[in-house]
């Protein structure tokens, strides 16, 4: 969604690259950049001239280091106030009653039913609380049927009444029967319209009035751009929302709800939607997506995916079975599931720093990540557990069986010994402690030259150790 943004940035920054000082002149005119980037993103005028008054007011001030390069220097004041606009740090729920209810809210189309479940998967997994869903959307036919599927998808119960219209009743039975039967937490699982309306807005309030919610949380488009900042103001002056939920941050959109919304509303975004997987809802961090915005990655988030994924105990197996040449196709598979399962390698890729330059540079297809599995699934077991077995007989089979080219199948045997060879290599002369992938990723494809260079995330400036080492000398 950023990229737009994040390549304009990027080019304000090299325009200071070289720079004695943050003059005036320079300054301004990287700020006046730096505003038609805003605006061009669609964030709300407002906000965009606030943002730039603020930083051009700091660059020219007293804090600015004179030993550290103006590229560097404005980068960093963009960066703070970029995470000042976002809301400072991740604001959590408040799941300190029991039950704790969660009241979606919402225009037609915005996501809520998908996210209500998002939202119970997220509780349940990274917090371990026991979750009841309330289908109060009584107004679209096929809502309770989606939320119950949804439900029986990811084993958490479903409260529903298809026998009334009385959406204050539901929301109150489904209240009663999280407390007697000791959830954790109840999400409400609201209707929404095509436009905000008086009925809709007076529905609303009256489950607000009976069921008391704990956390009141508008579920916005961020594909809307201003449109969803303008329904977030009208749903907060009516029912005093809690938070925000952001969906659709991963589509082609411009970004400038996430950069307005928060500073519109006063209500902090705590939740944003990446993606159509159920797993695919993130906490809000402000500062690792503005980290993101400025081409410096988001090394934090990308750990905690991996964590997520890889146990520390099946992690030192692997990295025995790696020193020993004992590596296999069965490795390698389970490897590229975990990949997908934190959302894909071009995904990951946004948390690195110069993750732009790095997609330039690298052509990537998650669909040959596709082909790679379908070549290993026409192996044989016995073929992925010892890969040496698949001579040029076996290597047409399984050609032949994955629908593809001879010529694919050789290039990835090829490539995965090479790699396996060098990472036993390699181990052997670390002393058999913590081998490095130097060669290229496990995961490189087919006919794909190894890319060894790394690419700059910024041109005259450096990713995040130097933004410690400007923090360390201001403050």
């Amino acid at each position: 969604m950023f990229d737009r943004l994040s390549e304009r940035f990027q080019t304000v920054f090299r325009n200071l690259t070289g720079r004695g000082t943050l003059t005036e002149s320079n300054v301004e005119d990287a700020m006046r950049d730096v505003r038609r980037a805003l605006l061009e993103a669609d964030v709300h005028y407002k906000v965009a001239k606030d943002f730039v008054d603020q930083v051009r007011v700091e660059c020219l001030g007293e804090k600015v280091l004179k030993n550290v390069a103006p590229g560097q220097m404005a980068v960093k004041i963009v960066h703070d106030h970029l995470v000042q606009l976002l809301g400072e740090a991740n604001v959590p729920l408040n799941l300190e009653a029991k039950p704790a209810v969660i009241m979606l809210i919402g225009l037609h189309g915005s996501g809520k039913t998908t996210t209500a479940a998002k939202l119970a998967h997220f509780l349940r997994g990274k917090l371990h609380k026991k979750i009841l869903l309330a289908a109060c959307d009584l107004k679209r036919p096929a809502a309770i049927d989606q939320l119950e599927a949804l439900g029986r998808e990811l084993s958490i119960p479903v409260f529903s009444n298809k026998g009334t219209q009385d959406v204050v009743a539901v929301a109150e039975a489904a209240r009663n029967q999280a407390l007697g039967q000791g959830y954790d937490v109840l999400i409400l699982d609201t209707a929404g319209r095509l436009q905000v309306d008086t009925d809709l807005v007076q529905e609303l309030v009256a489950v607000r009035d009976r069921v008391q919610p704990h956390e009141i949380l508008l579920v916005a488009d961020a594909a809307l751009g201003q449109q969803a900042v303008s329904v977030a103001e009208h749903f907060n002056q009516a029912l005093a929302i809690t938070g925000i939920i952001l969906t659709k941050l991963d589509g082609d959109a411009r970004g400038g709800a996430a950069l307005s919304i928060r500073q519109v509303t006063g209500r902090p975004i705590k939740f944003t939607g990446v993606g159509e997987r159920i797993p695919d809802l993130e906490a809000f961090h402000p500062d690792r997506l503005a980290s993101r915005i400025l081409g410096m990655g988001d090394i934090v988030s990308l750990v905690e995916k991996a964590s997520e994924q890889f146990e520390e105990e099946e992690a030192k197996k692997l990295e025995a079975k790696m020193l020993a040449n004992k590596f296999d196709f069965e490795d390698f598979q389970s490897q590229l599931g975990k990949i997908r399962k934190m959302g894909g390698i071009l995904s990951l890729m946004d948390m690195f720093p110069g993750a732009r330059q790095m997609k330039e540079q690298i052509s990537l297809d998650e669909r040959q990540f596709h082909r790679i599995e379908g070549i290993i699934n026409g192996m044989t077991l016995a073929e992925r557990r010892k890969p040496e077995l698949l001579n040029a007989s076996r290597r047409r089979r399984v050609a032949t069986g994955s629908g593809v080219p001879l010529l694919e199948v050789n290039q990835l045997v090829k490539r995965f010994e090479m790699m396996r060879d060098m990472m036993a290599s390699i181990g052997k002369m670390s002393g058999g402690k913590h081998p490095q992938m130097a060669g290229g990723m496990p995961g490189q494809l087919p006919g794909q030259q190894a890319q060894q260079q790394q690419p700059p995330a910024f041109r005259g400036r450096q990713p995040n150790p130097i933004m410690m080492k400007i923090r360390a000398r201001g403050r």
